[in-house]
């Protein structure tokens, strides 16, 4: 096929969506150009030659800066989700089914940019990132109220609402818990076994499980605190945990204070519900930190961590995620405390005089 010669000697170059063209008179942007306009046909080769910033066989999508610095891949915008955790979808609004903004159809397999692997950052993962921590000098409004910690809801309601059943249904059943740090980094715990079975029915409100509940009830809430606690490099260097337990004839609560009435399938009875509730105390976890994800699926041979699985039926607050923030942070984080300036070679803080630590968050000269 010839393009503008008389005599089939000059070769044509693939068409793609064009970057930026003249609409036509119905207005119609993005239509068929050679080399997607964004390059030069060779017309003895048939080949585009494209412009910096752009590759493909018609030069219709673009390259990522520095190939990412080798700290990350390169991915086209529909891949790209704007959220930390799979929960982050659910309690922002999104659904789990659909992890990414609106975008233009032409965008599709076309625009792309780097995804960062853990403990690099910018736009082209080119810098290694600081840890995070506290401003030691943030005062809080009011001083007479007591410290806020981050708490986390993680709710669990089994699928099997037959009489008599409920959550003890899964006792001796495994799970895990995963946890996203602020460089990125995710980390899951060894198997956790599940008991709820020493853990009391409450009343309408909340209340200590180790004060009202069995040996049994205090070994599992320690089972968790120690899984979090024995993450790899103390990724989570203080954190308390406690339990609720719920049926459905009582009141329930939001994660903001505000009553619901949960779910109940039809032609079961009483719906058991437990909430074990994570307080981040520790120095590494202050301020606020993604949600925990519960890992509830099986996983054999071949898998880590091995896990039987929890067969959960999620029914809270109507959502399909079983995890929600329950209190924010007093506590704020910030790159370096925003107490020093971070090395972007090294990934380590260079802290300003009279503030020390891995995140400057400790004071260590008083005037």
């Amino acid at each position: 096929m010839s393009h503008d010669s008389g005599d089939c000697s000059e070769r044509i170059c693939p068409f793609e969506l064009a970057w930026v063209d003249v609409p036509d008179h119905a207005g119609t942007f993005h239509k068929y150009a050679e080399c997607a306009g964004r390059g030069i046909c060779d017309r003895g080769t048939g080949e585009c030659a494209c412009f910096d910033g752009y590759e493909g066989k018609g030069c219709q999508r673009t390259t990522c800066p520095n190939d990412c610095s080798g700290h990350g891949t390169c991915e086209y915008i529909e891949d790209m989700a704007f959220a930390a955790t799979w929960n982050d979808y659910e309690n922002r609004g999104f659904k789990h089914d659909a992890k990414k903004f609106a975008l233009h159809s032409w965008d599709s397999g076309k625009i792309r940019g780097c995804v960062c692997d853990a403990q690099f950052g910018d736009a082209d993962c080119s810098k290694r990132m600081c840890p995070y921590g506290n401003d030691v000098l943030d005062v809080r409004d009011n001083l007479l109220v007591d410290t806020k910690y981050q708490q986390q809801n993680l709710v669990f309601v089994s699928s099997d609402h037959s009489a008599g059943n409920g959550v003890n249904t899964l006792k001796g059943e495994t799970f895990a818990l995963t946890f996203k740090s602020r460089l990125n980094e995710t980390f899951t715990t060894i198997p956790i076994v599940f008991d709820a079975t020493s853990i009391a029915e409450g009343a309408n409100d909340a209340y200590s499980t180790r004060q009202r509940g069995g040996q049994g009830a205090i070994d599992f809430l320690n089972d968790v605190q120690l899984a979090l606690l024995n993450l790899p490099n103390r990724v989570i260097d203080g954190v308390k945990v406690t339990a609720k337990r719920f049926l459905s004839t009582q009141k329930h609560f939001n994660a903001d204070g505000t009553e619901f009435i949960p779910e109940t399938p039809t032609g079961s009875g009483l719906e058991d519900i437990l909430v074990l509730t994570i307080t981040f105390t520790g120095d590494a976890v202050q301020g606020p930190q993604h949600l925990l994800a519960v890992e509830d699926y099986e996983c054999n041979d071949g898998c880590t961590p091995k896990l039987t699985g929890l067969n959960l039926e999620y029914r809270y607050s109507h959502k399909s995620s079983n995890v929600t923030e329950r209190v924010l942070a007093d506590y704020n984080s910030y790159e370096c405390g925003r107490r020093g300036k971070c090395d972007y070679d090294t990934g380590l803080c260079e802290c300003f005089t009279g503030y020390s630590g891995d995140n400057c968050n400790s004071l260590t000269t008083l005037v």
